[in-house]
């Protein structure tokens, strides 16, 4: 169970490295008028996009699994803490949202919303992480 628990946080930190950059790439497309690093920036946000969302699913499956050695009933930090990474796999998805968006060159948003974009998984990592070493409820 040691070498599942290791394995979940490795790609729960490889996840989290990708939701960090993915959103500052947003923020650099945002502001490039440039068509050439436009289009470089559309590449590694597509290929990191691409790279990341396996990992994504290799944490929830590890973390799944986890769970499932519980042998006790489920306690409420650990409720509040999926409820987290159920909000966290919607902002993944958003991410894809954003992404075609730019790809279609039919962006909205300014650089500025995309910095705030980019907080919410610092958001939460903080608050997930207070709940698993916590353990308050």
């Amino acid at each position: 169970m040691l070498w599942l628990k290791a394995f979940h946080i490795v790609m729960v930190v490889s996840w989290f490295a990708g939701l960090f950059y993915l959103p500052r790439l947003f923020v650099n497309l945002a502001m490039e008028t440039h068509d050439a690093a436009y289009d470089r920036l559309l590449l590694m946000a597509h290929k990191l996009y691409r790279f990341v969302t396996p990992i994504m699913w290799l944490t929830l499956i590890t973390g799944v699994w986890l769970w499932l050695q519980w042998w006790t009933p489920t306690p409420v930090w650990l409720w509040m803490k999926l409820a987290l990474i159920t909000g966290l796999v919607g902002y993944h998805h958003v991410c894809g949202k954003r992404l075609r968006q730019f790809e279609a060159r039919q962006n909205a948003k300014s650089h500025v919303w995309y910095r705030w974009f980019n907080e919410i998984p610092v958001i939460v990592l903080l608050i997930v992480v207070l709940l698993v070493v916590l353990k308050p409820f």
